[in-house]
């Protein structure tokens, strides 16, 4: 049989909806969030009243492979198909995973089994090969700081809604990786401002309670152009609204910007497609403050503030600190602007 290849999760989702089911699903990842909400999806197929004949729910911890098979071969009650979810797989071990190897190939055809292994890689060698040709397989992978931007257009554009490059950082720098927080709020704007609208700084401010002039992305642009006031005036304003704007994130931002700093100061091709293909950037609008950046921290200060970025983390953490964690910030900044780059001081 052909390999049949992986699904993203849009794909996969609608196939899920429009009852396209295929025998043997292996589902896995660290990203556990897409895992859920699949796992979900699947249950749906199943009307409320087939469920008690037709649905078995599994878990990996304290089931065998022989109880999952037994499910498997038996045949759905006055319906087309039966669904066998094997949840929490990961708590099986890879000889009792393997044992279901010689099923993926030669599936039960009225049946459709649905391996989960939540918030990790799938094991089982043998499991794994026979998935390969056998299954639909999806990697549920976890998110970054380098590709939260597409994943977040992409669900911007799913739910009809368009978004201005400022207002992309703004969510980027509010959300971060946690994907179940970037879902809530983009559907909670879908609901807000209505299909075919445009996410604005305004908005965002309006509708979710991340400040268009006190935020990370601008702070970030004022430690650009080295603008000492603006840069405080921005932790202070953090620094009375704890809830939307946590130290720990804003180092986060701080670290991602002047690790890219770092990234065009080692680029030897400095045309702007080059620069922005480094830093993965869509838009050349958004290499400005990068360039600004750059002029104002060659890579020997760059490197002192990474230091520092990294020391304001440790500290954070209680280690060898008692200050608070704005006041940790406040240091931080200082030493953001005030760093000569003498590496050897």
């Amino acid at each position: 049989m052909a390999a049949v290849p992986a699904l993203t999760y849009a794909s996969l989702c609608q196939s899920i909806k429009k009852s396209a089911l295929s025998p043997v699903y292996l589902l896995h990842g660290e990203e556990s969030y897409y895992l859920d909400e699949l796992m979900k999806l699947f249950e749906e197929t199943v009307p409320a009243e087939e469920r008690a004949f037709n649905l078995y729910v599994l878990y990996g911890h304290g089931t065998s492979s022989a109880e999952v098979l037994d499910a498997c071969r038996r045949f759905p009650v006055m319906a087309d198909r039966q669904l066998v979810l094997l949840k929490e797989a990961q708590s099986m071990n890879a000889n009792e995973v393997n044992k279901l190897a010689e099923y993926v190939r030669h599936p039960n055809p009225t049946t459709t089994l649905v391996l989960c292994f939540r918030g990790a890689a799938a094991k089982g060698k043998d499991l794994i090969g026979a998935c390969k040709t056998s299954a639909v397989v999806f990697e549920s992978k976890k998110l970054t700081d380098r590709n939260i931007g597409p994943v977040l257009e992409g669900l911007i554009r799913e739910v009809g809604l368009n978004i201005e490059p400022k207002g992309l950082s703004m969510l980027k720098e509010y959300v971060g990786t946690d994907l179940a927080k970037l879902h809530n709020e983009i559907n909670k704007m879908a609901l807000v401002l209505g299909k075919g609208a445009m996410i604005t700084p305004e908005s965002i401010e309006r509708n979710i309670g991340v400040s268009k002039d006190y935020n990370n992305f601008e702070l970030i642009d004022a430690l650009a152009v080295r603008d000492a006031a603006k840069a405080f005036t921005i932790t202070r304003y953090f620094r009375s609204n704890p809830k939307n704007n946590p130290g720990t994130l804003t180092a986060a931002a701080l670290f991602g910007f002047f690790s890219s700093l770092m990234i065009m100061h080692f680029t030897r091709d400095k045309s702007p497609s080059s620069l922005m293909g480094a830093l993965g950037l869509k838009w050349q609008s958004q290499l400005s403050r990068y360039e600004t950046g750059a002029r104002n921290y060659n890579a020997y200060r760059t490197i002192e503030i990474i230091s520092a970025i990294r020391n304001f983390d440790r500290k954070s953490k209680g280690v060898g600190s008692r200050l608070n964690e704005y006041d940790l910030l406040d240091e931080l900044i200082f030493r953001i602007l005030a760093a000569r780059g003498d590496l050897g001081v």
